[in-house]
């Protein structure tokens, strides 16, 4: 299966686990996914995905991902969202996806940021 990549290009390297920019703006535009920020609070409140709940990584636990929506996992460039990725996974939460840009990349694709 081949995905988009940050730049919408496509990537046969890209992990099922990853969530390209295109195809998170579709899932957001039919509401069928909470995005998880995992920045601490003073990141977030600078500028967050409409909608995104913080859950920082210094004290994530999977556990705490709401349920219902599929979750999609964001930080500031991909590091954190991969670790608390990593996390999920280990805890059984296999849907549990991530955007790997982070809001740097979401940014430089003119995404909606909300503060």
């Amino acid at each position: 299966m081949i995905f988009s990549n940050l730049f919408g290009k496509s990537d046969p390297n890209a992990s099922p686990r990853d969530i390209g920019h295109d195809e998170l703006q579709k899932a957001l535009s039919e509401g069928s996914v909470t995005v998880v920020d995992v920045r601490e609070p003073h990141e977030f409140v600078g500028g967050h995905i409409p909608g995104a709940i913080n859950l920082p990584l210094s004290r994530f636990k999977p556990d705490q991902i709401p349920a219902g929506k599929a979750p999609v996992l964001i930080c500031q460039a991909g590091a954190r969202s991969g670790a608390a990725l990593r996390q999920a996974h280990a805890a059984g939460a296999a849907h549990v996806r991530h955007y790997p840009g982070g809001m740097n990349g979401w940014r430089v694709r003119g995404g909606e940021v909300a503060n």
